[in-house]
């Protein structure tokens, strides 16, 4: 991968095959073993605190973003604001505009919109240039209540591979992301390209077997062409560790081309705890040395009481 930190307008010839190609021979490299639970407990004595102490952010270097979808059986749009006030989150994403009022009682933002698309949003993207009229549609609805409500990003994806090879698809992301970077620009949001894990075949929220963008190097490569400042990458710690891996030095090499990052353990994309591989408070620290001023997404499946989980993932990250 080339180390940029700022995006620079580029002709798709840079997205050559070996490029493209570059970050499939990655590894599957471990960024180290998982650091310990929460230091405090909701209730017992959990890690040596008083029972009763306050639980969540305390340092508030990382801004940190409940992300909705993955308490959705638990609790309702209410208790989840709720829940993220209690824990110090400035943020629920992921969630539809018709609940941001709800979220402005609260006083949170949304850190990153999603698109009102039938279907996953991630199925049909940019590598698929029928797809971009509503693509765009909907993204520069999108941006529109974006800009109005104080949300910073917007999603976005490659979309899967159909009948596209690699260097088809990336050429139609380029040309996509190109007809809406301008509108983003204007509007002053951002959109973010997510990366997505094609190994994990067990369960659709936890892997996506065909989705193009599946690793960082092919969506830099992307994001390089394009050369806007407002369209970046969704780094998403979990999905880089199953592909890619080397997260650390990952998040080095894409520096300010980062928009938006999400959490989760692996293997199985439950809590950030001890049962998973992933080293998560020098991955924040990482994130504050290339001074990342975004939102880190908690977006886990709870397995377990999720206040519990949640309280331990959000205090696990507040470096």
């Amino acid at each position: 991968m080339k180390k940029k930190t700022t995006p620079s307008p580029q002709g798709n010839d840079s997205l050559s095959r070996r490029s493209l190609f570059k970050g499939a021979t990655a590894g599957i490299i471990g960024s180290g073993l998982a650091g310990c639970s929460g230091k405090f407990a909701i209730t017992g004595n959990i890690g040596g605190s008083k029972t009763g102490e306050k639980r969540g952010v305390s340092k508030g270097r990382i801004n940190q973003s409940v992300v909705s979808w993955c308490f959705k059986d638990h609790w309702s749009v209410q208790e989840t604001c709720e829940q993220a006030v209690k824990l110090g989150c400035k943020s629920v994403e992921l969630i539809e505009t018709e609940h941001w009022p709800e979220l402005k009682k609260h006083d949170l933002t949304c850190a990153i919109a999603t698109i009102p698309v039938e279907g996953p949003p991630f199925i049909k993207g940019y590598n698929n240039a029928e797809y971009h009229d509503m693509l765009l549609d909907v993204t520069k609805k999108t941006i529109d209540d974006s800009a109005d409500f104080g949300c910073p990003n917007v999603i976005a994806f490659t979309g899967y591979a159909e009948k596209f090879s690699p260097e088809e698809g990336a050429k139609n992301c380029v040309e996509g992301f190109k007809k809406v970077a301008g509108y983003a620009e204007k509007k002053g949001v951002t959109v973010c390209l997510e990366m997505l894990n094609s190994r994990d075949d067990s369960d659709p929220n936890k892997g996506h077997p065909g989705y193009q963008g599946d690793h960082i190097d092919y969506c830099m490569d992307i994001l390089n062409a394009v050369g806007s400042p407002r369209v970046k990458l969704l780094f998403d710690i979990y999905h880089v560790q199953i592909m890619d891996g080397d997260v650390i030095r990952r998040i080095r090499e894409c520096g300010d081309m980062i928009g938006h990052v999400h959490t989760a353990g692996n293997p199985g994309r439950g809590e950030l705890d001890d049962t998973q591989e992933i080293n998560y408070p020098p991955i924040m620290e990482a994130l504050l040395e290339i001074k990342y001023k975004g939102f880190v997404g908690q977006e886990f499946i709870p397995t377990r009481d999720p206040e519990l989980g949640l309280a331990e993932a959000v205090e696990l990250c507040d470096v």
